[in-house]
C-alpha cells in the first residue's frame, strides 16, 4: 500500500470487545482514509487470549485521530497504536526493558520489604516515586535502609517464584528470533534480573547491587544508583558498543524513571504504565501482556500492494 501512511494496531485481550471496523469507521471520522485491514498471527500459545488486526492508513491530522484512538482505547479497555510508516519500517536492534512491574508484576524492593515487616511504609514510597512525585535516588535510599537486616535468603525465595507477565515468553522468542539484543535496565535489584536474564535468555543487565553482609542485606545503597538518568545513558552506552542507532532501539517500561530511555529510543512503549507516563507517551500497552510490543513491529513489506 504504497500510499499507507500510518498503520493503526488495534490489540484487543480476552474479555474485552470491539469490532475493527468500529476502530474503521472512527479513523474516517477523523479524516483518514482506510486503505486495508488485516488480521495479524498471534503466537499459538496466546491464540485464545487476543486478537490483532492492523489498519493500513492514509492521514495528515495524526493528532486528531490519536486522540480519538485513545479515547476508545480506554473506553472498551483494548490496546490502540498509530504508528508512522517510519517506525513500522525501521530495522530495530535493541530493546531494554524495565524489570519490576514490566516484565515482572511486582515491584521486588516492595516484596522484600512485606518480608521484613516494612511493606506498606515502603510500598508507598515506591508508588510515590513511580508516579514521578519524589526523587527516585532518595526514594530508594529511604527504602533500601528500612531493608537493613532482611534475611538474604528472601531474596533468593522471592527469585524463585517470580510473577512474570503474560507474554513474556513468547516476546522474548519473538525479538531474539529477529536478530535483536535484549537488556534488561532495573532500578530494582541485579540478583532479580540475574535470574530473569537466565530464565529468559536476556544479553545484558544493569540493576543495583543489593549489600549482603553474614547473611543479612545492609541497607547500604552501593553506587551508582540506577535511576532514569542511568537507564538512559546505559542505552545510549550499549547502542554505541553494539553500532546501533538509537533509532533502531526500543525502550519499555512503566514508571516516571523510565521516561528518559523511553525518549532516548527509536521506539518507546509506556507498559501497563503509571497514569503520568502514559500521557508522556504516544505509544503503550496496557490492556494486553508483554507480546503486544511484538505486534509494534512491522516492515517494509507490509506496505506492499496484496
Amino acid at each position: 500500500m504504497v500510499d499507507a501512511t500510518h498503520v493503526i494496531v488495534m490489540m484487543v485481550p480476552q474479555g474485552a470487545a470491539l469490532d475493527v471496523a468500529v476502530v474503521a469507521d472512527l479513523a474516517k471520522s477523523a479524516g483518514a482514509e482506510v486503505l486495508e485491514v488485516r488480521a495479524v498471527p498471534v503466537p499459538v500459545t496466546l491464540s485464545g487470549r487476543r486478537s490483532v488486526h492492523n489498519l493500513l492508513v492514509k492521514t495528515a491530522d495524526t493528532e486528531r485521530l490519536s486522540a480519538k484512538l485513545r479515547d476508545l482505547s480506554d473506553r472498551h479497555e483494548v490496546d490502540i497504536a498509530l504508528q508512522p510508516r517510519a517506525a513500522r519500517c525501521q530495522s530495530y536492534r535493541l530493546a531494554v526493558f524495565d524489570m519490576d512491574s514490566t516484565l515482572i508484576d511486582c515491584e521486588v524492593i516492595d516484596e522484600l520489604a512485606a518480608v521484613a515487616g516494612v511493606g506498606e511504609a515502603v510500598a508507598d514510597i515506591t508508588a510515590q516515586a513511580m508516579r514521578g512525585e519524589i526523587d527516585f535516588d532518595e526514594s530508594y535510599r529511604t527504602r533500601l535502609a528500612l531493608l537493613a537486616g532482611l534475611d538474604a535468603a528472601a531474596i533468593d525465595a522471592l527469585a524463585d517464584r517470580l510473577p512474570v507477565n503474560e507474554g513474556l515468553r513468547e516476546m522474548v522468542t519473538t525479538l531474539k528470533a529477529r536478530g535483536m539484543t535484549l537488556a534488561i535496565f532495573s532500578g530494582g535489584f541485579l540478583p532479580i534480573a540475574r535470574r530473569l536474564q537466565a530464565d529468559y535468555g536476556f544479553d545484558e543487565v544493569v540493576a543495583n547491587v543489593l549489600e549482603v553482609e553474614h547473611g543479612k542485606v545492609t541497607g547500604r545503597v552501593v553506587p551508582p544508583v540506577i535511576n532514569g538518568e542511568h537507564k538512559a545513558e546505559a542505552l545510549r552506552n550499549l547502542a554505541h558498543r553494539l553500532g546501533v542507532g538509537l533509532e533502531a532501539c526500543i525502550a519499555v517500561g512503566d514508571g516516571a524513571n523510565d521516561l528518559s530511555m523511553m525518549a532516548a529510543a527509536g521506539l518507546g512503549v509506556a507498559f501497563h504504565a503509571k497514569p503520568a507516563v502514559r500521557a508522556a507517551s504516544p505509544i503503550e500497552v496496557t490492556h494486553c501482556g508483554l507480546d503486544g510490543v511484538c505486534y509494534l513491529l512491522g516492515s517494509e513489506g507490509e506496505f506492499a500492494d496484496r
